[in-house]
């Protein structure tokens, strides 16, 4: 699905060869500061680099608009963003961003979504009046309304606790199999890597010559 080749973001990456394959849920793993997010944000152009090639589905990915790229490769950054209005409305924000029908969305619907990641909140609540944890799995729910085909999530367990993310993990992958989606995540975590993952990267080897990937 993504193909990197040559690919340098001085100083911070050097990667020869990096594949991400379709339908497969890949964690980036590293140290601080090795690149983890900076590679994420390569795939949806959030970040420029400064030569070699990256390809989307064949295509190189500097050819592709940007909003559109983004339409289907949709990320979750550590701190989601969470905008004034109702816990509806931050729901339905993606799928105006995603250009997509909303007339089949009704309240029964989102209620439903939202309990699926354990929130059990009012609708017309205040979404900024969330906790950490809440506006985390809000921002979870939000994503699997716009249903695109890649999710990149970078550090997506950062606010929730050892139980939290158990539940929301669990939930978010399971509907990430069930309907054939690719997911790449950035993750500090090895526990959520090796539970998850079907395979692991290791940022740290991909400014040596070979890169590291661990199957699960």
């Amino acid at each position: 699905m993504f193909y990197l080749k040559n690919i340098e973001v001085n100083p911070i990456l050097h990667i020869e060869n990096l594949t991400f394959e379709k339908q497969k849920i890949t964690s980036i793993i590293g140290k601080s500061g090795s690149g983890k997010s900076t590679l994420l944000k390569l795939l949806n152009q959030l970040n420029n680099y400064d030569s070699g090639i990256i390809e989307y589905e064949g295509k190189d990915i500097s050819t592709i608009n940007p909003i559109q790229l983004r339409r289907e490769v949709v990320m979750l950054s550590q701190t989601p963003s969470i905008y004034e209005g109702s816990v509806k409305e931050n729901l339905l924000i993606g799928l105006k961003f995603s250009e997509k029908n909303t007339e089949s969305i009704n309240d029964q619907k989102l209620l439903a979504l939202l309990e699926l990641f354990d929130l059990h909140k009012n609708l017309e609540e205040n979404a900024e009046e969330l906790s950490g944890g809440e506006k985390q799995r809000l921002a979870f729910a939000r994503i699997i309304l716009m249903d695109p085909p890649v999710y990149l999530l970078d550090e997506p367990t950062s606010a929730l606790d050892d139980e939290t993310t158990d539940e929301v993990m669990g939930q978010f992958f399971q509907f990430v199999k069930r309907n054939q989606k690719t997911v790449i995540m950035v993750t500090h975590s090895i526990k959520v890597a090796e539970k998850y993952s079907d395979q692991i990267i290791d940022i740290t080897k991909l400014n040596e010559k070979e890169m590291s990937v661990t199957h699960g």
